[in-house]
């Protein structure tokens, strides 16, 4: 089920990849972006109730709900963001016009005229609409009547009225604070009846609240609630608001109530008299809400959605109120005939600007805490859906990305949950619709969420769907696949990494870019995991194996060799990969390294830099096998030539291959010692870039490293093999003057920290007094001038 999930997802996505230059049909209010992602979660909810009962069940359902209900919120505010409205009349310009224009109509013309009230008022009727669905009163023959009944039957049996109950049936009998009440069964349907009246005023329902109320016999309720509509007469109006789609009956209606002010002061006394029931003082605080009843509203708050329901009702009704009332000097409804002389203070746009931008800070600051708030049901304030609501009404879904993306990093949320995975999925696609309608998005928070909601689709095994979300990363597409291919890390074997990157082309990306960023974004990462370069190393021949991160650094370069276009690419980054091990004497992860390159790239010529360095490494790790070979070849010796069996011509045999393995080596070092390895005369002078002058110090040092120990390996092969082949002593020695030699400055890459002069002068000495010793002589150089083979 969870599976199909992420499939729907992906297909509202795919969908509205393809309409996305139609920023009206993305938006639209029942096809669009936002509504399908609604009717998905919706769908699954009911699913979800169709199964057995269960507390993960019923956490699931909750957490659905809740990111249903930020779908529809985001339908709700952000059309109306990013699309202009049409200029209409301020309600001061209508009033000067005409000072008969009716409240209603100035009430209009004040929201239209204020982008924050409109969004108030979308916010509420999104509040109203996901509120819980009112349970209707029951039915009701007649007004109090088990009270009546009860009156009655006293009066009639002559036993007087009953103690503690009403003697009048007014509806205020039970508020003169006598301490009578009415029947029990009375008193317990008034008490559903005024918790259903405010469920219904909770999710503006008021005209069913009215019926409620008719139904109830008590139709002085009724028209309470109905108090709270301003007044109406579009006869009298010169607004273009009231003339769109009005009929002459419309016209001529009357509706309203004229006197609004003082049934609002009322519901505000009735709300705040301890002598009423709660439920009584809680429904007048709601259908009249103020700053001065608020607690009294607040009271019968549960839930986080009821809070914030509470609040912006009481911006709203006091911004209204407190704009009308700026105005009531010029309308005639308010001020009677005197205000067409008097007039009211005219405000300049400037001015009325002002207002605004000061009335938004105090909405704003009333808000915030809302992120704190008490609930007694539901989920916390501090959920992150509530934050999410709370910060997309706000208008800050930056701050909202990249608090989500940091909660991310800090590991805030469990892992492989439900409710992980759907705020992943939720604000990976909040971040693509926010693209989608050219909404500013934080590119490395949203880069950090993308990145997370792959991992669940990694997890939950949807690897086919990762291409398209990178893809639909539009001018980041490349980047952002790439992002992921490299947090892949070493997850996915060759194979899978193979597939991963061939996805890529079926969701029109660039393939050999994909595989260029994937693999320099894989060195960057590995060589901020790796030690930097410290005191030039000792090399062993038994190294360890490679750790996790220098795998992640050989596995770098399997992005570039899957196809042969990115051979060159290839190329640059295995010379930079080798060069890092051998910085560090790790001759065996970079000689691990050239096996897993294809064959070729030795054939590549361009860039000749490139090329020339790669040949050099190749040439090194020969003859450093041949090094290794003699040592081998040199483990043989005993059982060769003293073991019992060997017969002369394994004896031959064995020599043979000795002396061609140490002349091979002999060769071939003296060769790449003589040849400018690595760094050529010219390198020198060489300034360019910080890259090419950390390249340049890097072969520098690698030179420090191998050069001495090659020529000391050379020494010691040429030395220890005299004993079969005695000419290698004159060779051993006749090395010094190649070192020694100007034109090659090998001497210079003894430095202290590596390999110093003094150790090959050392071996050097031990080669004399071999000499000696060999030629029976006090002559040093005997062994060079008096050998037989001279």
């Amino acid at each position: 089920m969870a599976q199909a999930l992420y499939s729907s997802y992906a297909d509202v996505l795919s969908v509205c990849q393809t309409i996305e230059n139609d920023l009206e049909a993305v938006l639209d209010p029942q096809t669009g972006y936002a509504p399908r992602m609604r009717q998905i979660c919706q769908e699954y909810i009911d699913q979800l109730e169709d199964q057995p009962n269960s507390h993960q069940a019923r956490h699931q359902i909750e957490v659905l709900r809740l990111e249903q209900n930020t779908w529809g919120l985001i339908q709700a505010v952000l059309p109306a963001r990013i699309t202009k409205s049409a200029t209409v009349p301020t309600a001061q310009e209508l009033l000067l016009d005409n000072p008969y224009t009716p409240p209603s109509t100035l009430a209009q013309a004040i929201l239209n005229n204020s982008h924050t009230l409109k969004e108030l008022l979308a916010v509420r009727e999104w509040l109203q609409e996901t509120a819980p669905v009112p349970t209707p009163p029951e039915a009701n023959t007649g007004y109090w009547k088990f009270t009546k009944h009860t009156i009655m039957q006293g009066v009639r049996t002559g036993h007087g009225q009953r103690e503690g109950l009403v003697s009048e049936m007014d509806p205020d009998a039970i508020n003169r604070g006598d301490g009578a009440a009415l029947a029990p069964d009375d008193a317990s349907y008034e008490k559903n009846l005024l918790q259903a009246l405010y469920a219904y005023v909770r999710a503006g329902r008021l005209e069913d609240a009215v019926e409620a109320c008719r139904r109830a016999h008590q139709p002085w309720r009724a028209s309470s609630i109905r108090g709270s509509l301003l007044f109406q007469w579009n006869a009298l109006s010169t607004s273009p608001i009231d003339r769109e789609d009005e009929d002459e009956e419309d016209e001529e209606s009357i509706s309203g109530n004229l006197s609004r002010n003082l049934w609002k002061s009322t519901c505000i006394r009735a709300a705040l008299n301890p002598a009423l029931s709660d439920h009584e003082r809680v429904l007048f605080a709601a259908i009249a809400p103020s700053s001065q009843t608020s607690s009294i509203l607040k009271s019968a708050c549960r839930t986080w959605e009821d809070h914030l329901w509470a609040e912006i009702n009481i911006l709203w009704e006091e911004k209204i109120n407190q704009e009308l009332a700026r105005l009531e000097k010029g309308s005639f409804w308010a001020s009677g005939a005197d205000s067409l002389d008097k007039g009211f203070i005219v405000l300049t746009e400037a001015e009325m600007v002002q207002r605004e931008e000061e009335w938004e800070k105090e909405v704003t600051k009333t808000l915030v805490n809302l992120d704190s708030t008490a609930v007694v049901d539901g989920p916390l304030a501090e959920h992150a859906f509530h934050f999410s609501q709370l910060h997309i009404i706000l208008d800050k879904t930056n701050k909202l990305l990249d608090t989500f993306a940091e909660d991310v990093r800090n590991g805030k949320y469990p892992r492989s949950s439900f409710e992980y995975d759907s705020m992943c999925r939720f604000f990976a696609h909040f971040c693509l619709f926010l693209q989608m309608i050219d909404i500013p998005v934080p590119s490395i928070s949203t880069q950090t969420i993308l990145e997370t909601y792959l991992r669940v689709l990694e997890e939950a095994g949807q690897r086919e769907l990762i291409a398209l979300y990178a893809g639909a990363l539009k001018t980041n597409a490349v980047e952002r696949y790439a992002d992921f291919l490299v947090s892949l890390m070493l997850a996915a074997d060759f194979n899978e990494r193979r597939q991963a990157l061939a996805r890529a082309s079926e969701h029109g990306l660039d393939v050999v870019q994909v595989a260029r960023v994937t693999a320099e974004r894989s060195l960057d990462k590995a060589f901020n995991m790796l030690p930097q370069h410290g005191r030039l190393p000792i090399v062993t021949d038994l190294q360890p194996p490679p750790n996790e991160a220098e795998t992640f650094l050989l596995r770098s370069i399997e992005w570039t060799t899957f196809r042969e276009e990115t051979y060159i690419i290839a190329l640059e980054h295995a010379t930079e990969i080798i060069r890092y091990f051998l910085c560090e004497g790790r001759t065996h992860p970079a000689q691990k390294l050239l096996l897993l390159l294809p064959e070729e790239l030795a054939a590549i010529a361009e860039p000749e830099e490139m090329a020339t360095e790669y040949m050099h490494y190749r040439q090194f790790f020969g003859i450093w096998d041949v090094f290794k070979q003699i040592v081998e070849c040199q483990a043989m010796e005993n059982s060769i030539t003293h073991g019992r069996g060997a017969s002369r011509e394994e004896k031959a045999r064995w020599i043979a291959e000795y002396r061609g393995l140490v002349d091979q080596a002999h060769d071939q070092t003296l060769k790449l010692l003589t040849t400018e390895w690595l760094v050529t005369e010219d390198d020198e002078y060489d300034s360019g870039t910080e890259a090419k002058e950390r390249r340049h110090r890097d072969l520098i040092r690698i030179r420090h490293i191998f050069v001495p120990e090659l020529i000391i390996k050379l020494h010691y092969a040429l030395f220890y093999s005299r004993k079969y082949i005695p000419e290698n002593l004159k060779r051993a020695l006749e090395l010094a003057n190649v070192v020694a030699d100007s034109r090659y400055n090998l001497f210079e890459d003894f430095v202290e920290g590596g390999k110093t002069i003094g150790d090959y002068l050392g071996a050097v000495r031990q080669a004399i007094l071999a000499g000696l010793e060999a030629e029976k002589s006090s002559d040093p150089f005997a062994v060079i001038t008096h050998h037989p083979n001279n």
